[in-house]
């Protein structure tokens, strides 16, 4: 691990301190998906412009000196154990299956001990028969596009935090690197004002949430305390998205702050944690995870002693600002097509969440996409089995429309 800087005595000459960099700590499996996705836009990042505007860190962080043990298992594709992919990120994927109707609500079937997602919540309000086809169907492929996303947000984290492979033993271990990762990348946010790929869980509106903020910092002119929530959807094409997909955005970042703000707010339900994970809250975590939380300055013997810690950083944060923001990059060059600032409402977020849930929970059934967003079915990969595409003949196209975002947070 890296060692904080040594403090020297006080003279006229103060030498240049020199920026350390923080480390976070994964698994082999989340190490396999960042080299799977650098080999695939290898080429696309070979070009001197490219490789300047994604490996050169912000400023702020070229001259701070405080290191964070930033420590996570999976990647942001495998907070709640899934693989499953932003909507935004859908490829086409012909299938002909016929659909089998299941009595048991998707959300105890396909989400048991898991929790829902808040891509889960965004893929259903993109459209909620394409969200029933891929439970029903199985995973979606993953285009060249969207491996370009993700190796963007690759860079992005690796601007403020270096990974580092860490072994875990058990499933409480790898709760346990949430947690941690949770709390050094919240301790970066308050003494930084700047953190990335910070992961949440949490009990909101009777169900267990999780999902990963691209990026919290601090309002720049020090007006406000509240965390800003940003983030950043990588485009194939030189243009904004239509507005379908910059309201799924906003829904989106509505949801992180929705989960970020009943975090702090809200006393942390441990019991009803330990019982729907069915985890062993007096774990003894592995001698590995305990030396990296006693080297990051919260030593943790259980996975209880972890909560306790989780829910004491909670406590101390602000909610979040009423502003949030999106970021439109160009994939190619990383340049910024545009910014989408919107303010928070909290009853349209409750309303689609309401939505949403009365279909995981079985109450309803799965709607088509309205007649005016039908558009959305000429890229859709199960065009030829919908129903409600206007074009059945017509296949979902074999590639990502240009028109689409390819990443995801």
């Amino acid at each position: 691990m890296a060692e904080s800087p040594q403090n020297t005595p006080h003279s006229d000459f103060q030498p240049e301190t020199i920026p350390i960099i923080p480390i976070e700590f994964v698994s082999e499996e989340e190490m396999a998906l960042i080299e799977a996705a650098y080999a695939a836009t290898r080429s696309s990042l070979s070009s001197p412009a490219v490789c300047s505007s994604i490996c050169s860190p912000s400023s702020r962080f070229q001259t701070n000196t405080r290191t964070i043990h930033s420590i996570t298992l999976l990647s942001k594709r495998a907070l709640n154990a899934s693989s499953e992919l932003d909507i935004e990120d859908s490829d086409s994927l012909k299938n002909t299956q016929k659909i089998t109707r299941v009595s048991q609500p998707f959300l105890h079937r396909l989400r048991s001990k898991r929790a829902l997602s808040v891509t889960d919540i965004t893929a259903t309000e993109w459209c909620e028969k394409q969200m029933e086809f891929s439970l029903l169907f199985g995973k979606r492929k993953i285009s060249k596009a969207m491996k370009a996303g993700r190796a963007r947000h690759v860079k992005l984290e690796e601007e403020v935090v270096k990974k580092v492979k860490v072994r875990v033993e058990s499933v409480e271990d790898s709760w346990a690197l949430k947690f941690i990762n949770f709390i050094t990348c919240a301790n970066q946010l308050l003494f930084e004002g700047l953190t990335r790929e910070l992961p949440l869980v949490g009990f909101v509106e009777g169900i267990w949430l999780v999902g990963i903020i691209d990026e919290l910092r601090m309002p720049e002119d020090g007006s406000a305390k509240n965390p800003i929530l940003v983030d950043t959807k990588t485009r194939v094409r030189d243009s904004l998205p239509a507005e379908p997909q910059r309201r799924n955005g906003r829904l989106q970042l509505m949801c992180y702050k929705y989960l970020w703000d009943t975090l702090v707010a809200d006393s942390f339900p441990s019991g009803q944690f330990f019982d729907f994970f069915s985890l062993n809250r007096n774990y003894i975590l592995s001698e590995d995870i305990r030396e990296r939380t006693a080297d990051s300055g919260f030593p943790a013997k259980t996975l209880d002693d972890m909560i306790q810690y989780y829910i004491n950083t909670c406590s101390m944060l602000p909610s979040s600002h009423d502003q949030l923001l999106l970021r439109y990059e160009l994939q190619k060059d990383q340049s910024v097509l545009g910014e989408d600032q919107f303010a928070y409402d909290p009853e349209w977020l409750k309303t689609q969440i309401q939505s949403n849930l009365e279909l995981w929970l079985g109450d309803r059934e799965a709607s088509y996409t309205p007649e005016e967003e039908r558009w959305k079915c000429r890229h859709c990969q199960f065009a030829s089995v919908c129903p409600g595409n206007p074009n059945p003949n017509s296949p979902g196209s074999s590639s990502l429309s240009p028109d689409r975002n390819s990443s995801s947070s």
